[in-house]
């Protein structure tokens, strides 16, 4: 046997038992393995060992036998099966402690997988899939599955995992330019425009699986036809334990926006046509009794729309009184006569948000699903009243939008320690039972998918630090790369967030959307100087070359990966800037206007290569213009007479981390930020900073933050002060979606400055800055000659 390629696996121990000692368990080549499972089990476990089955045999090109002299014993609590007899009673008891739990030990030379219910069993199945080697995105971003001379699976080794989160899952939105398309024009062809069929969704419930989430929001826009219009996808939902929900604007499993069109009556209005939109819900809840759901309850207008017949906030309540009055008598009369034993959940939204705070009375049961801003930073954390329900909380959170200030529907560049640090904070605020994450349409949002789930099942899993969030992405890139690539693709990725945290590629034209200002409908200028646009112009470059460079070094069969993961996201991200950098420059006499253009053609061409991979398999998945915004035309050549902005320097600078000494805990930084090295500060802690040869009788004391919400949904504030002395307590929350949060989530700061006066000029000058509430997060400190008239 040839054991040069064997992995060996890093066990997980979560109790220490006495084995005695047998030969370690080893997969190797051509060799065929033997599989016991009851027939007891359900559909989503067949289908998790029909995807295990796959990939062993691609692995070591070999079958996995069902046989009752078997080597993995497979089983759900409760079965009688042999697996759940081989395992041990202190594991089985701690697996009656947790929902989707299952346990994988070695003993005997066999291996015993078991679930606490049906997920379970299915995760722990899939888990043989990861620890041969087999990456979660290995159909869809073609992660070429590597042959393996041997793996072995340590005698004496016991795994037992549970999720952190109870509901996990995603919500394809916006799917109009890329998954829709490619699903009825590509992957699964129809003759009915918009259908995504059972064979895409097979593919999507396999990844879910794989990524160990459990939930599922389909497409809803009016360009697809609806999840339930078409054949066949409730079965493949079932067949792989899907639990199916919808948004927050498709009540009781109803897509209204296209459904009410085909099977409702009259208006979409409960509250004069109220027995219409009952028998509307009702057939949907009645065609589904027998499959796992999640319930979305209340109501809004069609597609996200104003709720219809109720106008005032008052009007509104009472309807939202009675609409879950009713929603609840048909959960009960129709799926369990205890509807606490049915998931449901409330979304707090726009006008049902206010009524929710008015005081509406929700059942203690049903989840409160609170939402980010649309740009990842989550407006509310569950307060203690909420934190007590038995229903618990959740995050619906985005790293894709369609809406104002600006769409970024096309690369997915949210920060990963922004996507950390708030779901991390949520978590530990209560919101541990629903995580719905809205990821457009798949790709090229990998990664950042990838990291919300682990997070979703194992919230410890990521050391909470930068290094741990490095360790975790430089993890992924090792995967699909290779170990030895994966270093330099750390710093690679790490410049790609960090950049596109300072202005996301779809917000460089300066323009917005859905705004009646004529002025943002134009390609403009950023209020940035020459020297400004020519450093980042230069750093793109930089990243581009890098990644071409590392390209000719990835192996030709895992290049379509590459390409998919990180050369388009990456090169497109540079020409962006580029097409736009260049264009303002051009604009003013400073560029030729051929630098713009050919940029243009750069992505062009990038995203043709990127439809024409693995002979043609994603063709119309990627889009580089959703909407034709006019971010994503050709900059308009004409010229400006007005000058750049001055490039001015502050008379220091300095970076959150760089502090020079604390009080209270420790600050926290996790690569977030400018310069990647943003600090969290805890409430009541205070950090100061050192600074030199400060000549000036006046300074302007700038201070830039993540523009984060209010924890307790009232204030962010910080204290600084100057030289010991207090200068002022600055709140910097910002009000629904004003002109100030506009900006800051454009830019990714909420920016402020502080006057002050020097008493001695020269020497030393400490400025500190105290956090007064929670989720303060500090990014730069910049010290500004001030004038007398300011």
């Amino acid at each position: 046997m040839n054991l040069k390629k064997i992995i060996p696996f890093v066990a997980t121990f979560a109790l220490a038992l006495p084995y005695p000692v047998f030969a370690d368990f080893i997969f190797t080549k051509e060799n065929n393995v033997n599989v016991a499972i009851s027939a007891k089990e359900a559909p989503v476990v067949n289908t998790a060992l029909e995807i295990f089955s796959r990939d062993y045999s691609a692995v070591f090109a070999g079958k996995v036998n069902i046989s009752s002299n078997a080597q993995i014993l497979i089983g759900t609590l409760g079965n009688g099966s042999a697996a759940e007899k081989g395992i041990d009673h202190q594991s089985i008891q701690g697996l009656k402690l947790h929902q989707e739990g299952y346990v994988i030990q070695v003993k005997n030379d066999k291996v015993y997988i078991l679930g606490s219910d049906k997920r379970g069993t299915a995760y722990g199945i899939l888990e043989l899939s990861r620890r041969i080697g087999v990456s979660p995105w290995e159909w869809w971003a073609d992660a070429k599955i590597e042959q393996r001379n041997a793996v072995v699976l340590k005698n004496g080794f016991n795994l037992f995992e549970h999720p952190s989160v109870a509901l996990r899952g995603i919500f394809i939105n916006d799917e109009d330019w890329g998954l829709t398309p490619w699903s009825y024009l590509t992957h699964e062809p129809s003759k009915i425009n918009g259908q995504v069929g059972p064979k895409t969704n097979a593919r999507i419930f396999e990844l879910l699986l794989r990524l160990r989430a459990n939930t599922f929001w389909p497409p809803m826009h009016e360009v697809s036809v609806a999840f339930y219009q078409t054949p066949g996808n409730k079965e493949m939902a079932d067949q792989y334990g899907i639990i199916m929900g919808a948004s927050h604007c498709e009540p009781m499993m109803r897509n209204a926006n296209t459904e009410w069109k085909i099977d409702g009556k009259g208006n979409y209005d409960f509250v004069n046509n109220r027995e219409n939109v009952l028998n509307f819900w009702q057939d949907r809840v009645t065609q589904l009794k027998n499959s796992d759901n999640l319930y979305t309850l209340g109501i809004r207008g069609v597609h996200d729309g104003k709720m219809q017949g109720a106008n005032t906030l008052q009007e509104q309540k009472d309807a939202l009184v009675n609409v879950l009055k009713d929603q609840r008598e048909m959960i009960t009369n129709t799926l369990n006569s205890n509807p606490e034993k049915v998931p449901q959940v409330f979304i707090p939204y726009k006008e049902v948000l206010d009524v929710y705070n008015m005081g509406l009375k929700i059942p203690d049961d049903v989840t409160l699903l609170w939402c980010d801003d649309n740009y990842g930073y989550i407006r509310h954390f569950p307060n203690e009243t909420e934190r007590k329900r038995r229903g618990g909380n959740g995050v619906y959170y985005h790293i894709s939008y369609w809406g104002r200030p600006h769409d970024y529907l096309w690369l997915a560049t949210n920060h990963p320690a922004q996507v950390y640090t708030q779901m991390k904070m949520a978590y530990d605020k209560g919101a541990k039972d629903i995580w719905m994450l809205n990821v457009g349409d798949i790709k090229p949002a990998e990664y950042l998918t990838e990291l919300f789930m682990d997070m979703a099942w194992n919230i410890d899993q990521i050391k909470d630090s930068k290094e741990g969030l490095d360790q975790h992405l430089q993890n992924w890139l090792s995967r699909e790369f290779g170990a030895k690539n994966a270093p330099e693709l750390l710093s690679v990725m790490n410049e790609y967030y960090r950049l596109a945290y300072i202005r996301k590629p779809e917000f460089m034209a300066n323009t917005r959307t859905e705004e009646k200002d004529p002025q943002f409908k134009v390609v403009a200028d950023l209020p940035w100087s020459e020297q400004e646009i020519k450093t980042r112009i230069a750093q793109y470059n930089v990243l581009s070359d890098k990644v071409i460079t590392i390209s000719k070094l990835i192996a030709p069969e895992k290049q379509d990966a590459w390409f998919e993961l990180v050369e388009y996201p990456v090169r497109s991200a540079a020409e962006m800037n580029k097409k736009h950098l260049y264009g303002q420059l051009a604009r003013h006499g400073l560029a030729e206007w051929t630098k713009s253009d050919d940029a243009f053609d750069t992505i062009q061409g990038l995203t043709a290569r990127y439809n024409s991979l693995a002979n043609g398999k994603w063709k119309n998945i990627m889009n580089a213009q959703p909407r034709d915004l006019a971010v994503f035309q050709k900059v308009p050549h004409h010229t400006i007479n007005k000058p750049l902005t001055e490039d001015k320097k502050p008379l220091a600078s300095t970076n959150g981390s760089d502090y020079s000494s604390f009080k209270g805990i420790k600050p926290v930084g996790h690569g977030l930020g400018y310069n990647r090295n943003a600090i969290s500060l805890k409430k009541g802690s205070t950090v100061s900073y050192t600074f030199k040869d400060l000549n000036v009788d006046l300074l302007n004391i700038e201070v830039s933050l993540a523009p984060n919400h209010p924890v307790d949904d009232k204030l962010i504030r910080y204290e600084i002060s100057l030289d010991g002395k207090s200068l002022q307590v600055v709140d910097y929350h910002t009000v629904d979606r004003n002109e100030e949060w506009k900006v800051n989530v454009l830019r990714n700061q909420a920016i402020r400055v502080t006057k002050a006066a020097l008493l001695k000029k020269g020497g030393s000058h400490v400025i500190s800055i105290k956090a007064l509430d929670e989720g303060v997060v500090l990014d730069q400190v910049k010290v500004w000659k001030r004038e007398v008239r300011e």
